[in-house]
C-alpha cells in the first residue's frame, strides 16, 4: 500500500516552510524516525523524520520551494498490513490521482496513484493560481496572467520555468506589451527578485504587530563602565582558557535581571481582551542575535539565578548555536525581556521595537570615550549608550527611568551585582 506524508504543523501557527535540502531520493528503503527533508519553517531549520518504514515511491518539491502545511511530502509504500487499521475508503475527485484513498487520522494511503503527481484536495481547486514568489514577480514584469499558466510544480504550483516557457510560447501574442527596441535596456535584467526566507517573514509579520499593538516609547542614556572595563579586561583571559567568551553583555543580563525584580512593570505582558496585566516572577532574557539568515532571539532562563560566569557561558554556546544554524523552537520561547546589542558593529542610540507581547526592549550601543566631570573634574569617561523602548501602556516615564536608572548603577558599580 502506499502511504502520502503531509507537512505536519512542527510549530505554534506554522503555516508553511521551505525545503533546504532532501535526504532520500526515489526507491530508497526509509525506516521510521530517518530524516526525510530538512524544512525552513519561520522560526528554525529542522528535519522532518519518516513516519513510517517502507521505501520512497515519491516525493514533492524541489529544494527552495516553499510547502505548505497539510501538503504531500512523500508517497511511501509500506508493507504491513497493520498499518491499515483504522482506516475508511474515501471517493477521492482528482485531478492527477488514480485510485482509492483511504484515510488515517490526518494523512492519506492511496492503493494506486499516477506516477509522481501528488495528491489534490478539493480546497486546492481554485481559480487563484498557486505559485512561487518568483513567478509572480516574472509574470507580472512580462504582463502575463498568471493564472492561465499551467504550472509542473509541486501540486501544480506555477514556477519560473513554467512563466519562460509560456513566455517564449506565446510572444507572438503578447508582443504590444513586451516587444522593446533592441536598443534599449531591458529591466528585467537591472533587478533580481529573492523570495524571503521563513525567518525574514517572520522578522517582518512580528515588527508590523509590535508597532500596531504597543505604544512605544523610547528613553536614551549613557552608563558609565569604566569599573566594569577593568573587571571584564581582569578575568575574560581565565575565561577564554574555560572556553568562555566574557563581554559586556554578560554584565547587561545580570543587571537587567536585577533591576527586574524591583521594577516588575518591565517584565509584564498586558491582556488587553481580559483588561489585566500580567506580572511575571521569572527572568528570562532574550538575546537578539544577527544570525545569518536573520535575527532571531534565544532566551536565557533564570538570568536571575546565575553567575555572570554561566551567563557568559550560555551566551557564548546560543551564539555558536545561531551561526551553526541549529537553534531549535525551545531555546526561543518563554522570554520575559528582550536585549538588543549593536554596538558590536557600530552605532550609538537607536529606537528598538519591542518584542511583542513583552513590554520592553533595551538597545546596547558602542563603547566609547569621550569626557566627562567626575567631582568637580573634567576626565576621561567609558561611556555605554543605552536605548530603552517600554510600552507605555504599561510602564510610566517615572518607572521606566527608574528601571533604566537602576541598570545604569549596577553597570557603574559591577560588584554590587555581586553584593546586591
Amino acid at each position: 500500500m502506499r502511504y502520502i506524508f503531509k507537512f505536519p504543523d512542527i510549530g505554534e501557527g506554522l503555516e508553511e516552510g521551505t525545503i533546504v535540502e532532501w535526504h532520500v531520493e526515489k526507491g530508497q528503503s526509509v525506516k521510521m524516525g530517518d530524516p526525510l527533508v530538512t524544512m525552513e519553517t519561520d522560526k528554525v531549520v529542522t528535519a522532518i523524520p519518516s513516519p513510517k518504514n517502507g521505501v520512497i515511491a515519491a516525493k514533492y518539491g524541489k529544494v527552495g520551494e516553499i510547502i505548505h502545511v497539510g501538503s504531500a511530502l512523500v508517497e511511501i509504500d509500506i508493507e504491513s498490513s497493520e498499518e491499515m487499521e483504522n482506516t475508511q475508503p474515501v471517493e477521492e475527485e482528482g485531478a492527477g490521482v488514480v485510485g482509492t484513498l483511504e484515510v488515517a487520522g490526518n494523512d492519506l494511503i492511496l492503493s494506486a496513484s499516477k506516477e509522481g503527481v501528488a495528491p489534490v484536495d478539493n480546497q486546492r481547486k481554485r481559480e487563484k493560481a498557486l505559485a512561487t514568489p518568483v513567478a509572480r514577480a516574472m509574470a507580472k514584469e512580462l504582463n502575463i496572467d498568471i493564472n492561465s499558466v499551467v504550472g509542473t510544480g509541486a501540486g501544480g504550483r506555477v514556477t519560473k520555468e513554467d512563466i519562460q516557457k509560456f513566455f517564449s510560447g506565446s510572444s507572438t501574442t503578447q508582443a504590444p506589451a513586451i516587444q522593446k527596441e533592441e536598443s534599449r535596456i531591458d529591466n528585467r535584467e537591472r533587478i533580481e527578485v529573492v523570495q524571503m526566507s521563513q525567518i525574514r517573514k517572520t522578522i517582518a509579520k512580528n515588527m508590523i504587530m509590535s508597532k500596531h499593538n504597543a505604544a512605544h516609547m523610547t528613553v536614551f542614556e549613557e552608563a558609565e563602565i569604566s569599573e566594569l572595563i577593568k573587571i571584564r579586561e581582569r578575568y575574560k583571559k581565565s575565561f577564554a582558557d574555560e572556553g568562555i567568551k566574557l563581554t559586556y553583555l554578560a554584565f547587561v543580563v545580570k543587571a537587567v535581571a536585577k533591576a527586574l525584580k524591583k521594577h516588575r512593570s518591565l517584565n509584564s505582558q498586558m491582556d488587553m481582551e481580559a483588561g489585566s496585566i500580567i506580572y511575571k516572577n521569572y527572568y528570562n532574557i532574550g538575546i537578539a542575535i544577527d544570525a545569518p539568515k536573520g535575527l532571531i532571539v534565544p532566551v536565557i532562563r533564570d538570568a536571575d539565578t546565575l553567575s555572570i560566569k554561566e551567563i557568559a557561558s550560555e551566551i557564548t554556546e546560543i551564539s555558536q548555536k545561531a551561526r551553526e544554524g541549529k537553534t531549535s523552537l525551545d531555546d526561543m520561547k518563554d522570554g520575559t525581556f528582550t536585549i538588543t546589542s549593536y554596538g558590536s558593529i557600530g552605532g550609538l542610540f537607536a529606537v528598538p521595537v519591542i518584542n511583542y507581547p513583552q513590554a520592553a526592549i533595551l538597545g546596547i550601543g558602542r563603547v566609547f570615550e569621550k569626557p566627562i566631570v567626575q567631582n568637580s573634574n573634567i576626565t576621561i569617561g567609558n561611556i555605554m549608550p543605552l536605548s530603552l523602548s517600554v510600552d507605555h501602556r504599561i510602564a510610566d516615564g517615572g518607572e521606566t527611568a527608574r528601571f533604566i536608572n537602576c541598570v545604569m548603577g549596577y553597570l557603574n558599580d559591577p560588584v554590587s551585582l555581586i553584593l546586591d
